[in-house]
């Protein structure tokens, strides 16, 4: 159907082995590749030290988060106005109250700090920050307001604010030489099949902090005290349940493709650099569409989408139809909470910004074997269509 897709994977012979290897094993669920995994995405961010728990997903990542900070009735967690539906539906799942942060600009459309801080109060027990597209956040910015939010804290006797990072974009992108996801209390990044580093379904919680990561671990798998692999391996013959907790568990075929996307992963994000390199010398003076991130600096994206925002006076639907119909899948990052079902009756703060920006965004297709050539086509159809 699609002359350019929005993504294709990047995958050879090298994911096909290690799937066969994992099957010839006899073993598939949760074991010695899942600790593999972790142990070289450990590696891969440069931190010490650093725990990684392996999730079945980034969604299960960000919930395990939502549950080691106790979030619950009561509480609040702010969010981004402009992100995946998956951070508003965590917050709700635990009982707790979302309360959006806008865009910092139409240039940088990371969750604005100053926003932050105005919607901090006694109840904030989190805030969620989303690295869009790969570009990192201002974190000095936020982390010098939850220092001064939890320094007041403090002197009151009330519990700190954590910080989450939703690295779902962000796998090899850097703030002043840190890794995003390590920054912050707690990261959660996604490795569904879209993202940078892709294995289906698949994530990673990460944190510095060993009781964090103790609990997580426990959320991680219905509570236990140890695993089947640990049981079968005659290493302990049962098990406790120290706490209510799920199955968020990865199993050892994603694991193991997953040690292969991520040797990949670097190259990956350098070739994604280049093909961003060529989006901006073609559209560099394009009437009626406005590039973000391009003034931000100390920031290493991984470059994982390719956005743009179209004048007030372009009708979106019309340009990605012309798109489709030349055979080239765009998309949108991401429509607003307060048009979805679950969310239009719930009163949520207005984000003027987040909200402009997602009705005029659109996202062009990128990914590591995409070519020069194919981002020439991109362009010079997108100018068409705008003509």
């Amino acid at each position: 159907m699609w002359k350019i897709q929005l993504f294709e994977l990047n995958y050879d012979m090298r994911e096909v082995e290690a799937v066969a290897e994992v099957l010839r094993s006899g073993w598939i669920t949760m074991g010695e590749k899942t600790k593999d995994f972790e142990k070289s995405f450990g590696e891969f961010l440069l931190e010490d030290p650093i725990y990684c728990t392996a999730t079945s997903s980034g969604t299960a990542a960000l919930h395990m988060a939502m549950m080691a900070c106790g979030v619950g009735p009561g509480d609040e967690v702010i969010i981004p106005a402009l992100t995946f539906v998956a951070d508003i539906n965590v917050v709700k799942i635990c009982g707790a109250t979302p309360v959006l942060a806008d865009c910092t600009s139409y240039e940088d459309w990371n969750i604005s700090p100053k926003d932050i801080r105005r919607k901090i109060n006694d109840r904030t027990k989190a805030v969620i920050v989303v690295h869009y597209a790969g570009w990192p956040c201002d974190m000095d910015e936020i982390l010098n307001v939850l220092e001064k939010v939890n320094l007041e804290r403090k002197k009151r006797n009330l519990p700190r604010v954590l910080l989450i990072e939703d690295a779902a974009h962000a796998p090899g992108a850097k703030y002043n030489g840190r890794h995003c996801g390590t920054i912050g209390d707690i990261g959660c990044f996604s490795f569904f099949t879209n993202k940078n580093l892709s294995i289906g379904e698949g994530g990673m919680f990460v944190t510095k902090d060993k009781k964090i990561d103790q609990e997580a671990r426990y959320i991680r798998s219905h509570g236990m005290t140890s695993l089947t692999l640990d049981r079968h391996k005659g290493r302990v013959i049962s098990y406790d349940v120290v706490r209510a907790g799920l199955n968020y568990r990865l199993d050892e075929i994603r694991a193991a493709i997953g040690l292969v996307q991520l040797e990949k992963l670097s190259y990956g994000n350098l070739l994604r650099q280049k093909l961003t390199s060529e989006y901006y010398r073609l559209l560099y003076n394009i009437k009626d569409i406005l590039i973000p991130f391009r003034k931000v600096s100390n920031r290493l994206s991984s470059y994982h989408i390719f956005p743009l925002l179209l004048d007030s006076n372009i009708d979106r639907d019309k340009i990605v139809q012309y798109l489709k119909d030349e055979g080239i899948q765009a998309s949108i990052h991401y429509p607003t909470f307060h048009h979805f079902s679950a969310y239009n009756d719930m009163n949520l703060n207005e984000t003027p910004i987040a909200t402009y920006i997602s009705k005029h965004q659109i996202t062009l297709p990128l990914y590591p074997t995409m070519k020069l050539s194919n981002v020439k086509t991109v362009c010079n159809t997108l100018i068409m269509a705008l003509r």
